[in-house]
């Protein structure tokens, strides 16, 4: 589900930003308020467009490569919620692999299976992990940089989102990745304030626009 695609003056490709409904009997997911809340702002001469994803293995992916090429974005950010996390997570490498650990919102489990048949094992991010999470940190939003998206309906969206960009000429020259938030204080602790969490993404989003060659700074992991 997605509002109705906002009007504004920009000619540039749109930005699609994407969320995920509730799972696991919540009854909120602060990926999907957040993306919401920034449908139709246009940052640096783009317009961005929200949509909600379904927490459904394969279904996700049929939704998503409609609105990709429905919207032909130069951009393209999916968001998901990280319980248990307590900053944004910028995610790194998007891994073919479904290994769910609870069923997703149509009771499917997957072991151990692909996201893509004969695709490659990895991909990583199209984004500019690094000068998004200076531009957060610089601004007092709690980020880090993630090596793993995890195994379940997030990490599914976003290898799915990265083979698409990468194998379908249609969508040539469109960057996209990932991005977890936390729960919200009332899902559990920790937690993020909403207005703090649509806050960072903007910041996110606009450095993603400007920014072409990385920041070459340390943010890797021990374990």
């Amino acid at each position: 589900m997605s509002p109705s695609a906002p009007r504004s003056s920009a000619s540039r490709p749109p930005v699609l930003l994407t969320g995920f409904d509730p799972f696991n009997g919540a009854s909120v997911n602060p990926s999907w308020q957040a993306v919401r809340a920034l449908h139709g702002e246009e940052l640096v001469g783009h317009a961005v467009v929200a949509a909600e994803l379904p927490t459904v293995f394969g279904e996700s992916l049929h939704v998503l490569r409609a609105l990709l090429h429905a919207h032909r974005p130069a951009l393209v950010v999916c968001v998901g919620q990280a319980g248990g996390r307590a900053a944004i997570s910028l995610e790194r490498v998007a891994i073919n692999l479904d290994d769910a650990p609870i069923p997703d919102n149509a009771g499917a489990c997957p072991v151990d299976t692909p996201v893509c048949a004969n695709a490659p094992a990895a991909y990583f991010t199209g984004l500019p992990i690094k000068a998004m999470r200076a531009a957060l940190q610089q601004a007092g939003v709690p980020v880090d940089v993630s090596q793993t998206a995890g195994t379940f309906v997030c990490n599914h969206v976003f290898y799915g989102l990265m083979h698409a960009l990468a194998t379908e000429p249609a969508l040539r020259g469109a960057r996209g990745g990932f991005v977890h938030v936390p729960w919200l204080p009332e899902q559990g602790s920790p937690g993020m304030p909403l207005d703090l969490i649509v806050r960072g993404l903007r910041l996110a989003l606009v450095q993603a626009l400007s920014v072409r060659h990385d920041d070459r700074a340390a943010a890797g992991a021990t374990h």
